[in-house]
């Protein structure tokens, strides 16, 4: 019975903070509000979190489970290419329905850390680019094509939540230049996959800021090296 309650009011205090998140996007939050949402003292918030930072990663995990769902809902069109696109365009509906979780799941940048949560959607997009590369449709690696397809959907969608204002052409023109990388059409699939997603970024410094664009750039060559393979 004590963990039931337990387990519920950690899922209040989960909820409450999500709420608040998703109410004022980039907008800081008080642990002490989240308490009084749910009726309990700060004890107990730091009882199941540790910290406030506890909670933070545990709204993100939340954010990574709506987005989960609603990716495991959608009908593959039996075509991996093709629900790589659909996943694309599913990406960046969820970032601008849901800025605030975005900007926690993907936003956050702290070098070398990656929350485990991000896990789920990378290996659902490798799995698409696994089944490509089975079709013989991918001029590069499954690990490579993931990657690229994965940093520059997260570029675009940031671009768009910054602005605050949805860009469709921008997202389907970078999506469709990505996908002709990847399965070689145009010139060699790797080096032209690789531009695409450079010159997004630092397209438009301004945008994301300099520091972020240079860190978006780092993690876009460290994900680049992970999917090479070793000689």
């Amino acid at each position: 019975m004590g963990h039931a309650v337990s387990t519920g009011t950690r899922e209040k205090l989960v909820t409450a903070a999500a709420d608040m998140i998703a109410g004022s996007p980039g907008e800081d939050f008080s642990l002490r509000a989240v308490c009084d949402t749910v009726g309990v003292k700060l004890p107990t918030a730091y009882h199941f979190f540790g910290s406030k930072q506890g909670l933070v990663e545990a709204v993100v995990e939340h954010g990574f489970d709506m987005y989960m769902s609603q990716k495991n809902a959608m009908e593959s069109s039996g075509d991996p290419v093709q629900d790589i696109r659909a996943g694309w365009d599913a990406h960046v509906a969820f970032g601008l329905a849901n800025p605030g979780f975005y900007a926690l799941m993907y936003g956050k940048v702290q070098p070398g850390y990656s929350p485990a949560a991000q896990s789920g959607p990378w290996e659902a997009l490798r799995s698409l680019t696994a089944k490509a590369a089975e079709q013989g449709r991918l001029a590069v690696s499954p690990e490579q094509a993931a990657a690229h397809i994965l940093a520059t959907n997260i570029g675009v969608t940031l671009r768009q939540i910054i602005l605050d204002t949805p860009d469709p052409d921008l997202s389907a023109a970078v999506r469709e230049g990505v996908v002709r990388a990847i399965t070689g059409e145009g010139r060699e699939g790797e080096d032209l996959a690789a531009a695409t997603v450079a010159e997004t970024a630092a397209a438009h410094p301004e945008i994301l800021g300099t520091a972020e664009t240079r860190l978006f750039l780092e993690w876009l060559k460290k994900l680049k090296d992970a999917g090479r393979p070793e000689a």
